[in-house]
């Protein structure tokens, strides 16, 4: 385990340039301390929010972190009620501080569903962060991989429709440059929190190359110790990229 502020273990010249977290078990990590639903996602954001400056500070450029999928609004009216909540203070706080400190935001997803205020609110810090250098911090909110797919085959289908692209040019490239994603490279490095074994439907199409590496502690719990630990697994690993 690395020592906090061990940063010089980590090799600087093999970082990785995008790292995506799942993060996971807000309400388990209340339910074992006996709290409401809420005080665990408020821990989460918490959390996420110590560990972006913290990504800034140690030189990450790509940070994506899945905060709300579109399946999670079939989740109780109370708990959907807390996170728009708790999303609506982060955005007044965390992200408008984020802005300071040279970070960009960006959604990944449809907030389109959001209420006139809260999406103001997130289009303009967007807005304001899109030339800052730092970290780019991507948050996938009402995101759903199958969902972002189809978004892109849409809009890729309209260009044929409209003779301003050719079937026969049709690529890879050409499906990422119609992502939520466009414009950054794919993860090295993907995290998942709270000991499950799978993607639920975290970006699909960009990680097909990606390192992946599953914790068992609640999101909540997740340090920057715990950063600089999965980075120096990352680095322990060797990536053939289908070679």
């Amino acid at each position: 385990m690395l020592h906090k502020n061990n940063f010089m273990t980590i090799d600087k010249e093999n970082m990785p340039k995008h790292i995506a977290i799942i993060m996971d078990g807000n309400r388990r990590w209340a339910k074992e301390k006996g709290l409401d639903g809420k005080f665990g996602h408020k821990a989460g954001a918490e959390a996420l929010e110590k560990l972006t400056y913290f990504a800034n500070d140690i030189g990450l450029k790509y940070l994506t972190v899945y905060a709300f999928s579109t399946e999670n609004w079939k989740r109780t009216k109370e708990e959907v009620g807390a996170l728009m909540l708790l999303l609506k203070s982060y955005v007044d706080k965390f992200l408008k501080k984020a802005n300071t400190n040279n970070i960009r935001v960006r959604i990944l997803g449809d907030i389109e569903r959001l209420d006139k205020g809260l999406k103001d609110s997130i289009n303009e810090i967007v807005e304001k962060s899109s030339k800052n250098t730092g970290l780019t911090l991507n948050i996938a909110f009402n995101y759903g991989g199958r969902a972002e797919m189809v978004i892109a085959v849409k809009q890729i289908s309209e260009k044929v429709l409209d003779n301003k692209l050719s079937i026969d040019d049709i690529t890879e490239q050409t499906i990422s440059d119609n992502l939520y994603t466009c414009g950054e490279p794919d993860p090295d490095l993907l995290i998942r929190t709270s000991g499950e074994l799978r993607l639920s439907g975290f970006l699909l199409w960009q990680v097909a190359y990606t390192e992946f590496l599953f914790l068992d502690k609640y999101w909540p719990d997740f340090s920057k110790d715990d950063l600089l630990d999965a980075i120096q697994t990352y680095q322990n690993r060797k990536r053939n990229l289908g070679k």
